[in-house]
């Protein structure tokens, strides 16, 4: 099944560079209306991240400004995301106008010709003001090609009552009394299914904070290409701390992506858990199923074994339009609406970091925005190469993280791990 999937990957990819150079035509899709052109507006919004108040202003927002036309939400999966933009952004008739993807995803696409050019028009979507490294990776030969959505480094979330209960007198400051913590909070459980850090077998992304912390990396560059570095005596320290993380203190399957560990976390069978600032709103929504527990929620930024903040993985999104669109004047008004104040300060005001600098402010300066400023102090990016959606969409690392899960030997899997990792970079 790898040799199949990863073959598959490299010709869809094959497929988009081959296509995508050839740009849709800037001329107006759709009928007209009093000489303005119409269309419906598609676009991809990537899992549950973007509330459900900024689809609804947007939406509204954008057909009040454009009568005649409508703009409709298609929710996309994160699993397969790689595959599905590379499938859609080839073709004319399938591709969206506007497309959400991961800031780590962005330099693929961007190399390949995927995104329309909108260097011309940075300057009314916040120019300098953008977040510089989204803008940054997604540039090529001084053009830039999609912009920022949002940033959102993941913190600690944790149960307070759940740490009394265990005896656990303050939060961890350190990635050993962070490691401590959790393996105490599962012994006292006497749960198989309580996770004292909520750790899936797969989640390599919460997991590259213990690689990064043990001064351990990904890939690294090799001459005029890329080589795979899991194998070093620092990405080893790193790989192991994860491996004894799941064995000893999380109750996640080890066959399980980072899916939503809400439900749960408010029953009680979490005691911590990485997730972005945004997932507060879903605790304590009144719907969610966890009554009154805003109380007992704490959280706090990832330690690293110096004291510091630990570097966790920068998520975020880029915002971009299709080359392929036939929509391209309403795309970028709809792209416009995502990056104005209104639309910027629904996602701020959910725990979402804002694309525009200027509008950090909009966090609040509560002990959760404090989290998400001092978890994104030291937030790291994977490496940035040209070819890295390759090995995100070929499942690589949740592979590697799966079966590291399963009690795999950690260096043999690392060297084979980094086999694949050169051969997709290079």
């Amino acid at each position: 099944m790898r040799i199949y999937r990863t073959v598959a990957a490299a010709a869809v990819t094959a497929a988009l560079l081959a296509t995508a150079a050839a740009c849709g035509s800037d001329d107006e899709g759709g009928t007209t209306s009093g000489g303005a052109a119409t269309a419906d507006i598609v676009v991809w919004l990537n899992g549950a991240d973007t509330p459900q108040a900024a689809r609804d202003w947007l939406k509204q927002t954008f057909e009040a400004q454009n009568p005649g036309s409508t703009l409709t939400i298609e929710e996309q999966e994160w699993d397969g995301l790689v595959e599905r933009l590379t499938t859609a952004l080839s073709s004319a008739d399938q591709t969206p106008d506007v497309v959400e993807v991961g800031n780590t995803q962005a330099p693929t696409f961007t190399a390949a010709g995927a995104f329309s050019d909108l260097t011309d028009f940075l300057p009314e979507l916040g120019g300098d003001d953008l977040l510089p490294g989204f803008v940054q990776g997604a540039t090529v030969d001084g053009r830039t090609y999609a912009v920022p959505y949002y940033a959102g480094s993941t913190y600690v979330f944790y149960r307070k009552d759940l740490f009394e209960a265990a005896g656990v007198a303050k939060v961890p400051t350190t990635m050993q009394e962070f490691v401590d913590t959790a393996v105490a909070l599962k012994q006292h459980s006497g749960q198989p299914e309580f996770s004292g850090y909520w750790l899936p077998g797969q989640d390599w992304r919460d997991g590259a904070a213990f690689l990064w912390d043990a001064g351990g990396d990904f890939a690294a560059p090799d001459g005029d290409g890329w080589v795979g570095t899991l194998s070093t005596p620092e990405s080893i320290e790193g790989l192991t701390r994860f491996q004894t993380l799941f064995r000893d203190a999380s109750g996640a399957p080890a066959d399980a992506n980072e899916s939503d560990p809400v439900t749960p976390f408010c029953a009680g069978q979490i005691g911590m858990m990485s997730r972005p600032g945004w997932v507060y709103g879903m605790l304590t929504d009144p719907d969610s199923g966890c009554p009154d527990l805003a109380e007992q929620v704490g959280v706090f930024a990832l330690p690293g074994s110096d004291g510091e903040p630990a570097p966790v993985l920068l998520g975020g999104s880029d915002i971009a339009i299709s080359a392929k669109s036939p929509n391209q004047e309403l795309a970028r008004k709809a792209l416009a609406l995502m990056l104005s104040d209104e639309y910027q300060t629904i996602l701020a005001e959910n725990g979402l970091t804002p694309a525009r600098q200027s509008l950090a402010s909009l966090l609040g300066d509560d002990e959760f925005a404090q989290a998400t400023i001092e978890a994104a102090s030291n937030a790291k990016l994977t490496p940035p190469a040209e070819k890295w959606a390759t090995v995100e969409g070929t499942r690589i690392l949740e592979d590697l993280f799966s079966q590291l899960a399963q009690g795999g030997d950690v260096a043999t899997l690392a060297a084979q791990a980094d086999e694949q990792i050169t051969a997709e970079l290079n």
